[in-house]
């Protein structure tokens, strides 16, 4: 339970940072793309009024005669232009301007004179737009409405090049406005929208990525109980040995070797299953490159290796009323590259299983044959044979396929762990075909010296 609640809080803890770091970048990113289309719009807004400003200003230059004087000729030009003092209210927007922006409603045109006194306006006409300086080129200005404004000022001269006074040109920013609110509000909604799916992807992810931890971690959990009770069962032979032999008041010699040799059968067992978990160990280094490995490899002559293992097994084979037989189905020497005593180790652990779960007068049967590059070595037996939805498991460490059995034959689980894991330290494999009550076929397969990597192969030990 505690060990779920730390890779629940675990995955709520990387789900969070991911979603934060995103929603960071989310937000950086929103926040750019604002500034950005504010910044392009200003822009657009600020060559508009330059435009219409300088048109009007090269239009008017030509018919100015006298500083701060209205002439005749800007009537022409400007068909609504107005005067300050005068009557302005039978003045339509029916005739075009010359410059076409004024006549659309979202611009006003202000001439003021060489002291800064408004003299005419045209266009639009804001409520209470305040007078502003002639010294600033570019401004912004908010009328009693409320509306902002951009405007421009220009100095205007005369025919022979005297100063006039100025022109300014505003631009109603009102639709700029609306624009930036609009954008401004799909972020709003579009940011809480996506950080919803970042959040929910993030989740998925981290489940993703603690998911291979957390089996990892469940493994290491059933290897360490799986080996604490392997452990236990000789040690409290050991103990019970022991604690029987105090109690007697008196113990003869025979009684005393009985107990010796009891203590020294538990101990070979405790130090067989320290020496294969340590194997195990270090063939996992290997394989994950943790350890620094050793750039030589022997040359192993197989044909040697499966007679050798026949030869020494045989005994094993007689007592347990089994035949075991082998088969040399090549011409040729087969030679790989690798560890001599982890091979004969590999071939060995199939023989001794294969005669263990093989009933009296059954037979064992070891072949050496070669086949695309490889050499292939079949253990087949007549045994009791492995159930198929437990053929994917025999190699896990500490599996058994049935309790019983375990309890009869004495094995830890480990050889088929191990065998597989020196087949893969030497770039091999190993298969089984099995059928109940029928018996068992283990393959193994060795890359012969020369071909692929197996020139270079890294020893185990």
């Amino acid at each position: 339970m505690n060990q779920n609640r730390l890779f629940r809080l675990t995955r709520w803890r990387l789900a969070s940072g991911y979603a934060g770091v995103m929603g960071v970048i989310l937000g950086l990113s929103g926040l750019g793309v604002y500034e950005a289309i504010a910044h392009a719009h200003w822009m657009t807004i600020d060559r508009e009024l330059d435009t219409v400003a300088g048109t009007l200003h090269d239009s008017l230059e030509p018919v100015l005669k006298q500083p701060g004087r209205l002439e005749p000729g800007i009537k022409h030009l400007l068909p609504d232009v107005c005067a300050v003092g005068s009557n302005c209210s039978n003045v339509t927007n029916s005739q075009r301007h010359t410059v076409g922006a004024i006549h659309q409603g979202q611009y006003y045109m202000r001439l003021l004179d060489r002291s800064g006194q408004l003299v005419a306006l045209a266009g639009l006409q804001p409520e209470q737009l305040p007078i502003t300086s002639n010294q600033q080129e570019w401004q912004n200005l908010t009328d009693a409405a409320g509306i902002r404004y951009r405007q421009i000022t220009f100095i205007l001269h005369t025919q022979d090049y005297r100063v006039w006074g100025y022109i300014q040109v505003g631009r109603s920013l009102q639709d700029f406005e609306k624009y930036l609110a609009a954008v401004k509000w799909i972020l709003f909604v579009g940011l809480p929208l996506a950080m919803l799916l970042v959040a929910g992807s993030s989740w998925w992810l981290a489940g993703l990525a603690i998911q291979p931890i957390y089996r990892s971690y469940q493994q290491i959990q059933q290897f360490t109980a799986d080996a604490a009770h392997e452990l236990r069962t000789p040690l409290a032979a050991i103990r019970a040995t022991v604690e029987s032999t105090l109690m007697l008041p008196t113990m003869s010699e025979q009684e005393a070797r009985d107990t010796l040799q009891t203590t020294r059968r538990q101990s070979q067992r405790l130090q067989e299953l320290a020496e294969d978990l340590l194997m195990l160990c270090r063939i996992d280094q290997q394989l994950r490159g943790i350890r620094q490995p050793l750039i030589r490899g022997d040359c192993v002559n197989i044909n040697d290796l499966v007679s050798d293992v026949a030869e020494e097994l045989s005994a094993l084979a007689f007592a347990a009323d089994v035949l075991l037989t082998s088969q040399i189905r090549v011409s040729e020497p087969l030679e790989v590259t690798g560890d001599a005593e982890q091979l004969y180790r590999l071939v060995s652990n199939l023989v001794v299983n294969a005669i263990r779960y093989t009933p009296c007068e059954g037979e064992v049967t070891l072949i050496l044959d070669c086949c695309s590059h490889y050499a292939v070595i079949y253990v087949q037996d007549t045994g009791i044979g492995i159930a198929p939805e437990e053929q994917t498991r025999i190699f896990d460490r500490f599996y058994r396929v049935s309790s019983d059995r375990s309890l009869t034959t004495g094995g830890s689980g480990l050889g088929l762990p191990i065998a597989n894991a020196i087949a893969q330290a030497h770039h091999g494999s190993i298969s089984v075909q099995s059928e109940l009550g029928k018996g068992s076929t283990f393959t193994i397969k060795l890359p012969l010296r020369g071909i692929g990597t197996t020139d270079n192969l890294l020893s185990i030990l």
